[in-house]
């Protein structure tokens, strides 16, 4: 008896500790990511629903100061200093969405939603691919986070919601 009540002690605590570790206080923005074969979508759900798609850069495409296989069209673009909520999901089979700089691997599992969050406090870019064994071309699934200024990510949502009333507009 005494063994079972010596784990009863300690796994109380632990339990307390994993489900405040899942709590997230009220994150700034919340991005949806969908992981699709080959690249991913991303929504931006708390402002006017701008969505994307983010594929990796060709290797006859690159610049010179692109990395290649790590490179994609369309960043994911974050303001620093403040909580990040990664709402992650798949299409079709299963996906990783990892970020190696930040601790941060969520699968994304067709039918259920993940969610985690993370908090950026420096600009950068930062780099990551799908690391789940997702099909032949699993490798070709970069993920880059630009994070910036908050008040350069205000600049930024206001102009791509400008552009997107201009393209409804034609």
């Amino acid at each position: 008896i005494l063994p079972a009540i010596i784990l009863l002690f300690i796994a109380f605590p632990s339990l307390r500790l994993l489900y405040l570790l899942d709590e997230i206080n009220e994150p700034l923005v919340t991005l949806k990511t969908i992981g699709h074969q080959w690249y991913w979508s991303y929504e931006y759900s708390d402002f006017m629903n701008i969505e994307f798609d983010s594929y990796m850069i060709p290797t006859n495409e690159l610049n010179i100061n692109n990395f290649r296989l790590l490179d994609v069209d369309n960043r994911v673009i974050l303001p620093m200093n403040s909580q990040i909520r990664i709402l992650v999901t798949a299409a079709d089979v299963i996906h990783s969405w990892t970020i190696p700089a930040f601790g941060v691997k969520v699968d994304g599992t067709p039918g259920r939603l993940n969610q985690t969050n993370f908090f950026m406090n420096r600009p950068g870019l930062f780099y990551g691919q799908c690391s789940e064994i997702c099909g032949a071309n699993h490798s070709f699934m970069p993920i880059v986070i630009e994070s910036i200024p908050t008040n350069f990510f205000i600049k930024w949502i206001m102009n791509y919601s400008n552009s997107l009333d201009d393209w409804k507009q034609v």
